[in-house]
């Protein structure tokens, strides 16, 4: 989880696809963009939802993709968007809000951490 310093709540690594890119490799490069880690092998593609967004109720999309990363390192350094990043086991309570979004995908994933698994980063 990285935590959003303008929302400031823990959130999925996520955002937009750039022109020619692939889903899966926004994906990919938003993973390493906001937590400094890529990701080991191949995502893999889970899903995909739709969510309306307030305040015009403008209907968006998201892809989601689980993979494999590393620990996360104690060399991660917080920058103008990500203040901290961590591993959630979907089971015990972040420190500060969460979007309930991404605890929704997060959830739909079916993926769990292994609870050796639960350090953080960032400050």
């Amino acid at each position: 989880m990285a935590f959003n310093r303008f929302r400031r709540a823990w959130e999925l690594p996520g955002g937009r696809i750039d022109p020619g890119e692939t889903p899966r490799r926004a994906a990919a490069r938003e993973v390493l963009e906001e937590t400094g880690h890529p990701p080991e092998g191949q995502l893999s593609f889970v899903g995909f939802a739709r969510f309306s967004l307030a305040p015009d109720q403008h209907a968006e999309y998201g892809a989601l993709f689980t993979g494999r990363a590393a620990d996360v390192s104690p060399s991660f350094r917080p920058d103008d968007e990500i203040a901290a990043i961590r591993w959630w086991d979907l089971r015990e309570a972040l420190p500060g809000r969460l979007q309930p979004l991404d605890a929704y995908l997060a959830e739909l994933s079916g993926t769990t951490l292994p609870s050796t698994r639960r350090g953080t980063a960032g400050g």
